[in-house]
């Protein structure tokens, strides 16, 4: 049995709060820089260009990438011959986003008790934490900070089973073309389909941590990635919705198993900001 102290726990979500919040990974560069060289609009071209220059910005003066440093989401996938000691493992992950979200001088957006007594939690806490038991002694630790304004452009239905692809198809479709410039593309959507009302949801989110490019093993969807993303940059919204062919950098499909009486669908939007931190202890 491996032990990992919470403490050390704590360090690692801390550094990679503000990692997170103001270092943009390679694959997001490169997926921009790729759009950039196929973009047919001018004003597109330059907003793609004002975007790199930001992430350049935000990577020499330590600054967020976006204001919005959005709830924090964390994914933990944690060997069965771990074990935690020195304290709560909910607790030293919420430690570790206090610590980064005010040490780093990120913006706090949580407010608890949102109907009887709203008030800013002053630190970014809670987190959200998913956590998964896999086979082996390593924790692999995946942050995404997902920020309000593409939030708030996500989309859940339940549909028929007799609505087939064609009708997902439409769904993710209309989603993406009804949020229109507000959730700050280019995008990434995650797209999930299958499993129960909740867990739709959750695997739609936990798909925009994918690497950029990295298409579903199943080749029947990755087929439909790439060809829904052709899509959806057809419709013209463009980089900050002012038009163009670059509406979203990457789409992403997940599946499970469904009841035989229904058919969730979930799709998840992330702004071009695409923060998404990965570590293994």
């Amino acid at each position: 049995m491996r032990k990992i102290s919470v403490e050390n726990l704590t360090k690692v979500i801390r550094d990679m709060a503000i990692e997170a919040s103001t270092i943009a990974n390679p694959d997001l560069i490169d997926a921009i820089e790729n759009a950039k060289s196929k973009e047919q609009s001018e004003v597109g071209k330059a907003v793609l260009n004002q975007l790199l220059e930001n992430i350049e910005i935000a990577r020499n003066e330590k600054t967020p990438i976006c204001q919005d440093t959005g709830f924090t989401v964390i994914y933990m996938d944690v060997g069965q011959e771990v074990q935690f000691v020195g304290g709560d493992v909910n607790d030293a992950i919420n430690n570790g986003v206090a610590k980064g979200y005010v040490e780093g001088f990120l913006r706090k957006s949580i407010v608890e008790n949102p109907i009887t007594d709203p008030k800013n939690t002053g630190n970014n806490t809670p987190a959200i934490i998913h956590t998964h038991i896999v086979p082996g002694d390593k924790v692999k630790i995946t942050m995404l900070p997902k920020g309000g304004g593409s939030e708030n452009m996500s989309r859940l239905k339940m549909m028929k089973p007799a609505d087939g692809v064609e009708g997902i198809r439409d769904f993710v479709i209309e989603t993406v073309s009804q949020a229109g410039g507000n959730p700050c593309p280019p995008t990434v959507i995650g797209v999930a389909i299958g499993g129960t009302f909740d867990y739709v949801a959750h695997l739609a989110k936990k798909a925009v941590t994918r690497k950029f490019g990295e298409r579903n093993p199943n080749p029947k969807l990755a087929e439909l990635e790439v060809e829904w993303l052709a899509a959806i940059n057809k419709l013209g919204i463009g980089p900050a919705g002012l038009g163009g062919n670059t509406t979203s950098l990457d789409l992403f499909i997940e599946e499970f198993p469904r009841h035989i009486a229904t058919f969730p669908v979930a799709v998840n939007i992330q702004c071009h900001a695409a923060r998404v931190k990965t570590k293994t202890i």
